[in-house]
């Protein structure tokens, strides 16, 4: 072909192909792609305008010990520069213990929070991110063996216990579990006191575990603003020895028998790793057993 022909051909077959069928698609939209690890949500239950439990589906694969935690949530807003979107996720303690079909939550209603003031909108049959990598240090391969277990929670930090008393092994392991719970108000004891009442009930554990099991649970809650039947923080109550007197502990605390997990607010956590501490309990972990544990990951 001559040279001078040759700038219109090219410019001709680029025209052509232009008209066929892109053979690569175009970069997918962020708002439609299908993200991994998802799951279904099942039940959602608002306790008071501040918080509120949810169900999810189970992934098969997913294998973690009860009192462990995972980061859940949901994708947020596109980037207004990039239009690129992110996962927005938060550790959230699996309420519901290693042995249930589905997974259960418990959280907080934060208004401006940039997760939560979404999720607290789910509905059953929507989905939410899950990272199927449990971890945490409220488990029973953290502590040393003993005779009684205490659950020290504020708010939302009960949700590990939720799981922990639904759990055989609690029972088979220790001959006496008490349960404080520590909140404003009375509303929000309302998740915590309806889960003992169903453990409490409850004819598969009855049947896993043995009949009078539920002896073995004692329920603590106390309220620190709202007037209730007890009031106070429990780190108070602990001191000046209420606790021990409405339960009928004689002794206070011991090394050699009491052992002890805490999940709360961070200034809770701490005063009460100085209580502990103060009678003598060591901080375990997972890698080092002792006579008590703090989740570090989780403040509710």
């Amino acid at each position: 072909m001559p040279e001078d022909q040759m700038p219109e051909a090219l410019a001709a077959a680029s025209s052509s192909l232009a008209d066929l069928p892109r053979l690569v698609a175009p970069a997918p939209d962020p708002a439609t792609i299908d993200w991994p690890d998802t799951v279904t949500v099942t039940h959602v239950a608002h306790w008071t305008d501040r918080l509120f439990s949810f169900r999810t589906t189970r992934p098969r694969s997913l294998r973690f010990r009860s009192g462990e935690f995972v980061m859940i949530g949901l994708m947020g807003e596109p980037d207004p520069q990039t239009g690129k979107r992110r996962p927005l996720l938060r550790a959230y303690s699996i309420a519901s213990p290693d042995w249930d079909d589905e997974l259960e939550f418990y959280s907080i209603k934060v208004q401006d929070g940039p997760l939560t003031s979404r999720l607290q909108h789910i509905r059953p049959g929507d989905e939410i991110i899950l990272k199927p990598k449990p971890v945490g240090t409220l488990v029973h391969d953290a502590l040393l063996p003993g005779k009684r277990l205490w659950f020290f929670a504020t708010g939302t930090g009960i949700a590990p216990y939720a799981s922990l008393i639904r759990e055989p092994q609690t029972y088979h392991d220790y001959d006496q579990v008490i349960l404080t719970h520590t909140c404003r108000e009375v509303a929000e004891l309302e998740y915590g006191r309806r889960l003992v009442d169903e453990v409490r009930r409850d004819e598969v554990l009855a049947e896993l575990i043995g009949e009078g099991f539920a002896d073995k649970l004692l329920y603590y809650p106390t309220t620190t603003r709202e007037e209730s039947p007890r009031m106070g923080r429990i780190t108070t109550l602990l001191e000046d020895g209420t606790v021990f007197r409405d339960l009928g502990i004689e002794g206070g605390l011991s090394r050699e028998t009491d052992r002890a997990m805490v999940c709360g607010s961070l200034p809770f956590n701490l005063d009460m790793k100085a209580f502990l501490e103060g009678h003598g309990l060591r901080e375990g972990a997972n890698s080092e057993p002792a006579e008590y544990v703090v989740e570090k990951a989780f403040v509710g």
